[in-house]
């Protein structure tokens, strides 16, 4: 005989029995319990919540197994317990698994008479919900545009014995969150992983605690789900999230890979961020835990990207003290430097918004530089010097021409005197000016070189430019 009771009060002795999977007369799967068989309690403790919140569910009936569903969420435990936040009337219902069959019981409902919040007021309540009397909404972290605006990416893989990130032990050089030996965590970015699941809206799933623990969940990319309604249990302590009658927001591609979407561990839980965790199938690529990252929808409302500044290059539009790039360009009074082509590292860049993209000659092999700049460049030189004036002398293809340069402190501008830098007959890239401009020069010159730009777009804010380094 079971027993419901308010602790001296039996509610009630006997339950119908609404049986309909499996019937007496077959015998390979046992004999079926009848009603009188079956004993539980469901007791609610007045001594620790006299509105009746605490009720604790007993199952006393051997080789049988008890499922629970009490409203705000699920068990299969011999003994649980559970408490209720909000005053109302609560039915549980109690499904018996025999060796004959399924037996299910007709419902219980209990009373509470009085609230008690400090069930849900806890700060991991407060992040999933908004608090008491308030409603919050989440997003999976991947939209139309196939962006994830807070984590790498919608979906992360971690062991199936991986749970709550604050807690458990030190694994993988450090990281918490083990709680077994199957520990491991891949983490992927969206951007080069699109096949962990198309790009779109997924819908939303929101939480309140607006008279009671209730959730909605809107699958806009299953529509096959809907719009679904229902209860949940956020368990505080052991970190995991019950959903009833509504599942995770999840993909196609993993639907029939994971048993249970509405029983999930919470590996984090912010103000704007959760992750939460189902076990994905063995026979599904291996069993892991496959982890759904999630937004606030405020946070998603909210959020502006951050604009990166943008990493201009190292030296470039230098400042030079007065005389120092003639210094740099011939070593001083009474002497010479003799400067060649960067034809072994970086001899050519379009520099645009101070910003150069080529990192050596084949950046723009054959196109830009090619088999021509690099018989020219291996034999080819420019000399500035001081002697008896301010000279400058080029050398290429065997030949050697000479003039005078001067210097225009203001810009940064080299006027060559009836020459130019070395070229390629009849390549586009061959400086066509006798005016170069000293666009990029470190405080490490003789290592760095010089940049000579040698043509200018305003439009596209965009240099031509030639690299020079020290000869030997």
């Amino acid at each position: 005989m079971k027993n419901i009771k308010l602790f001296s009060i039996v509610l009630l002795g006997a339950f119908l029995v609404l049986f309909s999977s499996c019937e007496n007369d077959d015998m390979e799967l046992g004999e079926t319990m009848s009603p009188s068989e079956i004993d539980f309690e469901v007791v609610q403790d007045l001594e620790t919540d006299p509105g009746g919140n605490t009720v604790i569910l007993r199952f006393n009936t051997p080789k049988a197994t008890p499922v629970w569903n009490y409203g705000t969420g699920r068990s299969t435990k011999v003994v649980d317990t559970v408490r209720y936040a909000f005053q109302g009337d609560y039915t549980i219902n109690l499904s018996v698994i025999t060796p004959g069959g399924v037996v299910d019981l007709e419902p219980v409902t209990v009373s509470v008479t009085e609230e008690n919040l400090n069930y849900v007021n806890d700060p991991l309540w407060t992040s999933l919900t908004g608090g008491v009397g308030e409603s919050k909404t989440w997003l999976l972290d991947l939209n139309e545009e196939g962006e994830s605006i807070y984590f790498a990416g919608p979906l992360y893989f971690f062991g199936t014995d991986n749970a709550w990130l604050e807690g458990g032990e030190a694994w993988d050089g450090g990281d918490t969150g083990c709680y077994g030996e199957d520990c491991w965590t891949w983490q992927p970015e969206y951007e080069s992983n699109t096949w962990l699941m198309p790009a779109g809206d997924y819908g939303s799933i929101t939480f309140n605690l607006q008279g009671g623990p209730n959730v909605t969940a809107n699958h806009l990319m299953l529509p096959e789900l809907g719009e679904q309604s229902g209860t949940f249990f956020l368990d505080k302590d052991n970190h995991t999230l019950s959903l009833n009658d509504v599942e995770l927001l999840h993909s196609t591609n993993n639907d029939a890979c994971v048993d249970n979407w509405t029983e999930t561990r919470v590996l984090s839980l912010t103000e704007d961020t959760m992750q939460l965790g189902v076990i994905r199938r063995d026979d599904c690529d291996g069993a892991a835990l496959l982890v759904y990252n999630f937004i606030s929808q405020e946070y998603a409302d909210n959020y502006v990207p951050e604009e990166e500044e943008p990493s201009i290059d190292e030296g470039f539009e230098p400042t030079f003290e007065q005389g120092e790039l003639l210094q740099i360009l011939t070593g001083g009074q009474s002497s010479g430097r003799v400067w060649e082509l960067d034809a072994d590292g970086n001899p050519i860049d379009w520099i645009i918004g101070g910003m150069g993209w080529t990192e050596n000659a084949d950046s723009s092999r054959d196109w830009g530089w090619n088999a021509d700049w690099d018989a020219v460049a291996e034999d080819s030189w420019i000399r500035f010097d001081q002697w008896n004036g301010m000279n400058y002398t080029r050398y290429q293809n065997g030949e050697e021409t000479s003039g005078t340069f001067s210097i225009n402190e203001e810009t940064n501008e080299i006027t060559l005197e009836e020459n130019s830098l070395i070229q390629v007959d009849g390549h586009w890239m061959s400086p066509a000016t006798n005016v170069i401009t000293v666009i990029k020069a470190t405080e490490d010159y003789e290592n760095d070189g010089l940049w000579f730009g040698t043509s200018y777009n305003p439009d596209s804010d965009e240099w031509l430019a030639f690299h020079y380094e020290l000869l030997d």
